[in-house]
Formats: C-alpha cells, structure tokens, sequence
C-alpha cells in the first residue's frame, strides 16, 4: 500500500491484480483499480499455475499497463512470461526464496528453472537482502545489471511510532508470525517452555498469527488449541492491529529460518523494540548482535532459549538502550521512503527507456 499510495500521489493510475480476500475493498479508490485472479499462494499445479499465466496475459493485452509490478514468487515466474509476451516492461521485487530454496530438491530444481526462463527480460530485478541477490546472480537466474538491493517493503514511522522502553511485569516475549515451520515456531515454542522453567511466573510468552494451511508447513487451525495446549503461551488470533501487540512486549522474537527482510522486525524496530532473532539473512540486516538485539542459531531452540533467557536478565536500562538503536536503525535505513523512492526512479527509467 505503501508504493500505491506513491504512485497515486504522483498521478499513476495503478491496477492492482491479486487475489479476492478480505483486503480487496483497500485497494480500491479513485485512482486503484482492481482486477481478482485465481492463484494459488501454496504448492506446484502445473495446470493451475498455466491457468494464472494465462491469466495474467490476457489481463496484462486487455489494460495495456505501462509498467508491471510483481512481489512474491508465482506472479514473479509467471507474471513476468505474460509480460514478456505482452511486450510491457517489468519491475520484480523478490521479497524471500520460501521454503522451496530452503530445500534441495526436485521442487527447488524446478523452481530455479522456472525463474532462470522468467528473469530473462524483466527491466529491474528488486531484493530485500543482498545475500539473495548474490544466489540468484551465482546461480545464473538473473543479470546482475538489472539487480538492485532495497530494504525490504519498508516501514511506515509514522503507524509504527517509537515508543519509550518499560519494563512490563510479568515480562512479555513476542512472536508475531504464520504458524509455520520456516518462520521458527516449534523453536519458539520449545524455548518458551525451557525459559518459563526458569523464570516460572516473572515471564510470559505470546504467539500471535495465523495458523497454516495444511499440517505439513506447520500449525493448522484445526491443531491450534491441541499442539498449544501443550505448551506455556498465550495464543491469539491474526490481527490487522499488530501495533497494539507490540506496544505490550518487551522483546519481539522471530526464529525464522530465512527471510527477505522481516516486516515483522522492521515494525517492531521502529516501535523501539529489543529484538530477538536468527543469524540468517533477512534478519541479521534488522537486528545487531548486542546493538539492537541479541542472534541465536537457527532451529536450534535451546540457543534460542539462551538468547531469551539473556533478554530477561538486562536492566531496564540495557533494553531502552537497545530499543532505541533498533528506532535509529529502522530510520537511517529502511523507511518507506527509501522504498519509495526507488521504484519511482525505476519506474521513470523504465517509461523513458519504452519511450525511445
């Protein structure tokens, strides 16, 4: 919405092509069109997925767009081939690689191919980390001069305001995430329990997103009260106010195995929150060592717990401190405007270049 609202601002018509969900109606207004298409966020259907190419061409001939913009993997793949033949120039953001680069199989092979063939034409190629970028130019899936490193979405300061560090009694650790295996959740949930043992009643734990879809990427609706049952949380339900929640932590935690750039650390930065995270990419952009945060080894929940456990022991005025090198950092690199301004100049260039 971010890069809408920049667009409309600058007096761009946009065309929002997504699927139909419970956000839809935002993206309408006088300026934003919106046009539903079928695609599937999870899994391989080579019918489905011709199906959404298919899609997207006869969209991309019937409004002629100057411009196409694509985030996520499939309308990255498939988008971009639509576009190609349609002879429109395109901007890609690659926000993460998902579970298939996490690993090495016939899914991932298939998956390389596919953006190999895809990343042939499109004008730039946008990622959120430089270590992504870096495996797809190693790789051989894309140029390295149509590449640029961005921060991510980035993070609008004024929702996400700073708000002094205090102390909270019983103290609150957050985990603000789908309940899925890449995100950590198991870990989490594994150190809560090691880190309640110790500290018993002095701490709580909070898990908060939505469940899965299917029991195999992780904790499904149906499995929410069960699987956490079992442990010392307290589970609430996704929310469009996640502010609200982070105004009540005392340390944001995200376990992730691999990320873009995490949203989630962002906003919590910019509320000057301690963060607690994963040395991978995509986090360890977000969150210092000591700095702003503390990083602990990736599904490994006992160094994890380790990391919590650490948190809890500063003093107040350790926390502050880190909550407000998080603000800092948050505004010297990664505000909206950074984003922005970016896909504007690559907008403008990519016009210019079409012109002549």
């Amino acid at each position: 919405m971010n890069i809408v609202k920049a667009l409309t601002d600058q007096g761009y018509e946009v065309l929002c092509i997504a699927p139909s969900d419970n956000y839809s109606d935002k993206l309408v207004s006088g300026q934003v069109k919106y046009v539903p298409v079928q695609l599937e966020n999870r899994g391989v259907n080579p019918w489905r997925d011709f199906l959404l190419f298919l899609s997207l061409w006869k969209l991309f001939r019937q409004y002629k767009p100057d411009v196409i913009l694509q985030f996520t993997i499939k309308p990255n793949i498939y988008g971009s081939l639509a576009a190609r033949l349609a002879g429109i120039p395109v901007i890609n953001n690659v926000s993460g690689l998902g579970t298939v680069f996490l690993n090495h199989d016939l899914s991932s092979k298939m998956a390389m191919l596919l953006y190999r063939m895809a990343f042939r034409s499109p004008f730039k190629v946008f990622f959120q980390n430089s270590e992504d970028r870096i495996l797809f130019v190693d790789k051989g899936l894309v140029k390295e001069s149509i590449t640029q490193v961005i921060p991510g979405s980035g993070v609008n300061l004024n929702r996400f305001a700073y708000q002094p560090y205090q102390r909270k009694n019983p103290f609150v650790f957050l985990m603000a995430s789908r309940l899925i295996h890449d995100k950590g959740v198991f870990e989490y949930l594994e150190a809560c329990n090691l880190v309640k043992i110790k500290f018993g009643e002095q701490v709580e734990c909070w898990l908060q997103g939505a469940p899965a879809d299917t029991e195999q990427a992780g904790i499904t609706k149906e499995q929410v009260e069960r699987v956490l049952a079992r442990y010392s949380i307290k589970y609430f339900p996704f929310t469009d106010s996640i502010e609200e929640f982070l105004k009540q932590a005392d340390v944001v935690v995200l376990p992730s195995y691999r990320e873009g750039v995490s949203r989630m650390l962002l906003e919590s930065a910019a509320m000057g929150k301690p963060l607690i995270a994963t040395d991978v990419p995509g986090c360890r952009e977000i969150v210092k060592d000591q700095f702003n945060g503390l990083l602990c080894k990736a599904k490994d929940a006992k160094d994890l717990s380790r990391a919590m456990i650490e948190m809890f022991e500063k003093s107040e005025q350790d926390l502050q401190t880190m909550g407000e090198h998080s603000r800092q950092l948050v505004e010297q690199e990664f505000s909206d405007e950074v984003v922005t301004t970016a896909y504007l100049k690559a907008i403008d260039e990519a016009l210019n270049k079409r012109i002549k």
